[in-house]
């Protein structure tokens, strides 16, 4: 486990910071002077032990996750639109507006996303974000189109961004199950993973 090297503003009484993560560390004790670097090491090992059990804490509680979003290289038809526009933007004064648009889709391509966890669906879009438990889901529903929206227990549709129907068993698998998934893959893996290896004598 990497350690910490405390600067020398510990010396004049500033909390000592980790140069690797950033974070302040807590004092050890009583500056004397002929201290070194070395000084703080035992806080950056507890400090680092103790950010790596909360991570783990982390990774257990949330389990698999999917993050569907747009691919980043439709970031590159944003910029091929850009240099389309600049000629019309600097023709007439007042045209510059159109800059607005390809700045409308670059934020749009970053911000839209659904996320999938163990807890449930996180549906974040260019004004606003919305947490769906798996708990207050009654199913999904799929248009003609291969969209899908989340069904709520109370009726209520939300259409989840960049989720189509061969999505669903990614989302049948991060959801523990429930979330049914129509293809039956998920089902093949279960019984794969579950029958018993066979050796020849």
């Amino acid at each position: 486990m990497p350690i910490c090297e405390v600067t020398a503003q510990t010396l004049i009484g500033r909390r000592p910071q980790c140069q690797l993560c950033g974070s302040s560390l807590p004092h050890t004790g009583t500056l004397a002077s002929g201290l070194g670097p070395a000084f703080g090491r035992p806080a950056a090992a507890v400090h680092h032990q103790e950010v790596a059990k909360k991570a783990q804490q982390k990774t257990a509680t949330t389990g698999r996750q999917a993050i569907l979003r747009i691919p980043g290289i439709a970031t590159l038809a944003v910029a091929v639109l850009t240099v389309c526009v600049t000629p019309a933007a600097f023709a007439v004064p007042g045209l510059q507006a159109l800059y607005l648009v390809p700045i409308a889709l670059f934020v749009w391509i970053l911000r839209t996303r659904t996320v999938a966890d163990a807890r449930g669906l996180t549906v974040r879009t260019v004004f606003g974000q919305r947490e769906l438990p798996w708990s207050e889901l009654k199913g999904l529903s799929l248009s003609k189109r291969g969209k899908v929206s989340a069904v709520t227990t109370a009726g209520e549709e939300v259409a989840l961004p960049t989720v189509r129907t061969r999505h669903l068993p990614v989302l049948s698998l991060v959801s523990e199950g429930r979330v049914g998934d129509p293809t039956g893959l998920t089902e093949d893996m279960d019984t794969t993973s579950e029958s018993p290896s066979t050796g020849q004598e």
